[in-house]
């Protein structure tokens, strides 16, 4: 029998996690664990994600990938033995606190100290999300239960000195706290150094955002819930699903709101005639491109002939930028429907021609006749994509009959992974290859490699839809880079939106030949050791990427009757 290769292994069990994962929300709960869990959680390490670097290392704790899933974990997991996820939220007029992660935008609630709902609004990929860092937490937490505990006398020394620094809840300073960062580095199988990098980064983001418990009371309290759950079954761990999450996902609830306010608002500016270009980007940077010389020449400040660094110069003028916008044709749409994407309405018609940065190409009289509107809509996160574009390009029922929206472009700008390049590359999308299923879409790109000019390095080639953020797996990445596929980067929401593209074009919702933009900045590396999303943000590095991409697609969304033909 001919053996497997390592990427056929990863993507088996890519397959096997996806497969468990979904089998969970029609079973309605499973414990980490116990035997399913066990299979989840040896799905994950067959899978060994590049996140979670030493993950599958018995003797040593990951770090980096803890960091990465606290900051996208509500205050207080590390402590939870009921974690409930649910489609219904009810909880607004309780006394239960509400919870946002620092870097993910998901909404829970402290229902107790040792008990989590979540609400779900985005779909399977949040389910996913989550499903993986529980089971990452859990193999984290039965390492440090090993290091505590195996041993003839009880806990290890390193350990009963962790319980007495967490129990007597005051600050450590100098001496102390190198010694019980030192008995903690013993306990993670860490450095010093390690250790103490890793807890003054959640210690950093605990004192300014109050987002996470500082890392002694973490592992102390994943390690704790471990001991309780060895000494009563009692004890362990459970996740459940609510029978109106598994109601809810696939039928669109939350995507179908945001898409009807969303509606509702264009026609009470009386847009929803006007030509619409939409943009799936970031909140800020089709604001600033458009409307930061005009607020830097209201605040007398010189205007740099470079583009690049005209935006460093609004890094500290938000106000001044969102209230001279509002008065040229900017609204901002706050999210009301529970699907967490906000939308900026920019009316083109409005904006003042005399503040038009020198370097960006507006065909003022194409603006002034045809009076377009963009519409830019905050990230989606994985099938979420599918849902929201879907119900945008349908038409709305109106008395009467039906009312499309004249939607004339469809751009997506986003971060992604690169294979062949390095951290603020480009990547220009030819295809979408969905990770997991036999889907595939070819995209006739309106964007191309001369677009970008000598301002960065661009490539162009397939982009793979993975299934989370926390599934990359060098092997399956290396051979979707290295075969015939010939992919040049990964992302999450791509493929979907591409999805419901042609279902609308199927459907005749929009023209077979609308104009379709895919173009991406390299975050990360998963090829590369140390440039995985779990090594933090770009910082700078994205500002050049990022606009540069913006001011390609605005130019041209302002010049389109002169590409259209």
């Amino acid at each position: 029998m001919q053996e497997l290769s390592k990427s056929q292994k990863a993507r088996i069990a890519i397959r096997t996690f996806k497969i468990l994962a979904d089998s969970f929300t029609l079973q309605g709960s499973y414990k980490p664990s116990g035997k399913v869990g066990e299979k989840l959680a040896e799905a994950l390490k067959q899978l060994s994600p590049e996140i979670y670097g030493y993950m599958t290392d018995s003797r040593i704790s990951e770090l980096k990938g803890l960091e990465y899933v606290i900051d996208r974990m509500p205050k207080g997991i590390e402590q939870c033995t009921r974690i409930i996820l649910t489609a219904q939220e009810d909880f607004q007029n309780t006394s239960f606190a509400k919870i946002v992660p620092l870097k993910r935008r998901r909404v829970s609630y402290a229902v107790s100290e040792k008990e989590l709902c979540f609400v779900i609004t985005t779909g399977k990929s949040e389910i996913y999300d989550i499903l993986t860092h529980i089971t990452f937490l859990n193999i984290e937490a039965q390492k440090i239960y090993q290091q505590a505990c195996n041993r003839v006398e009880g806990v290890s020394f390193e350990w009963a000195e962790l319980e007495r620094i967490v129990t007597m809840e005051q600050n450590l300073e100098g001496e102390e706290l190198e010694q019980a960062i030192w008995n903690l580095s013993i306990i993670l199988g860490r450095t010093y150094k390690e250790t103490r990098e890793t807890y003054e980064n959640l210690e950093k983001n605990k004192r300014e955002c109050n987002s996470n418990n500082g890392l002694f009371a973490i592992i102390y309290g994943i390690g704790k819930r471990i001991m309780a759950e060895q000494s009563s079954k009692k004890n362990e761990l459970t996740v459940y699903f609510t029978p109106s999450l598994h109601e809810m996902i696939d039928h669109q609830k939350y995507a179908s709101l945001w898409a009807k306010k969303l509606n509702d608002k264009l026609i009470s500016l009386n847009l929803q005639h006007r030509p619409i270009h939409v943009i799936s980007a970031n909140m800020h940077s089709m604001r600033n491109l458009l409307y930061g010389p005009g607020a830097l020449a209201e605040s007398k400040e010189a205007i740099p002939d470079d583009l690049f660094l005209m935006v460093r110069e609004l890094r500290d003028m938000e106000e001044i930028i969102a209230s001279y916008a509002r008065n040229h044709g900017f609204i901002f749409q706050e999210d009301e429907s529970g699907s967490t994407i906000d939308a900026n309405i920019i009316d083109l018609a409005c904006i003042d021609q005399h503040h038009i940065h020198p370097s960006l190409k507006i065909n003022c009289q194409f603006i002034k006749e045809n009076e377009p509107v963009i519409i830019v809509i905050d990230y989606a996160f994985g099938t979420q994509a599918f849902d929201i574009m879907d119900e945008l390009l349908k038409p709305e029922r109106i008395e009467g009959g039906e009312q499309s929206l004249q939607i004339k472009s469809i751009s997506i700008m986003g971060k992604a992974g690169v294979l062949p390049g390095k951290k603020g590359d480009i990547m220009l999308a030819t295809a979408h290859v969905m990770e997991g299923t036999a889907d595939n879409y070819i995209v006739d790109n309106d964007l191309s490699v001369d677009d970008f000019g000598d301002y960065a390095t661009v490539f162009a080639g397939p982009m793979v839809t993975v299934l989370g953020t926390s599934l990359q797996n060098r092997d399956v990445l290396e051979r979707f880079h290295t075969s015939a596929w010939r992919a040049v980067g990964l992302e999450m929401e791509g493929g979907h939106y591409q999805r419901a593209i042609n279902g609308a074009i199927i459907q005749g919702h929009i023209p077979a030949d609308m104009k379709t933009r895919y173009a991406y900045y390299a975050s990360d590396n998963p090829l590369i050791s140390g440039q995985t999303l779990a090594a933090g943000p770009m910082g700078d590095d994205g500002i050049v990427p990022t606009y540069l991409i913006s001011k390609v697609i605005l130019e041209k969304i302002a010049n389109y009757d002169n590409v259209a033909d």
